[in-house]
């Protein structure tokens, strides 16, 4: 069996259905033997960058510390899986450089999909100008330039990109 760890990068905007595919994936390679976590964003928001605004440099901190933990669980031989907006190219390439065996899906859709959706309420208020910095509304979201597995999730069923993940993670001789 292949051991090999990486660390499987979901980008996209706030409601384009990272967390949900990242769970997802997690059971499909659990369910090969395969050794996961995921690193949700909010999650480490609260218990490993708690404190961190939202500006560029606390966007850019809290990337880095995400990164930082999926390289040594890869390194370990575990899939690390991180759902978070990590809305900068530049910090993305370098979490990149940082960790090698670094497999970027960028989960695209279209903003007005995601205010349709606005799961969380987030949109709704970042429009009505209650949030500042919203990535997508009043701060930019960089689209990666070569991501290695992107999904549409305004066009596709979760089914089929999750299926679409696991493929390009078999290419990459990951799985």
């Amino acid at each position: 069996m292949n051991d090999r760890g990486c660390t499987l990068w979901f980008t996209g905007l706030s409601g384009a259905g990272k967390s949900t595919l990242a769970q997802l994936v997690a059971e499909e390679l659990r369910k090969m033997g395969k050794k996961v976590e995921i690193l949700d964003g909010d999650e480490v928001r609260q218990n490993l960058s708690k404190g961190l605004g939202f500006s560029k440099e606390d966007r850019d901190t809290n990337v880095k510390r995400i990164g930082y933990v999926a390289k040594l669980l890869a390194r370990n031989g575990i899939i690390a899986i991180t759902a978070a907006i990590s809305p900068y190219r530049e910090v993305r390439d370098y979490v990149r450089q940082q960790n090698g065996d670094f497999v970027e899906v960028f989960v695209k859709c279209p903003l007005e999909v995601c205010i349709e959706r606005d799961v969380k309420g987030l949109y709704k208020k970042a429009l009505a100008g209650e949030i500042k910095q919203f990535t997508g509304i009043s701060d930019t979201y960089e689209e990666p330039l070569n991501p290695e597995i992107v999904v549409n999730t305004a066009e596709e069923t979760k089914e089929e990109s999750v299926q679409k993940i696991l493929n390009g993670l078999k290419d990459l001789n990951y799985i």
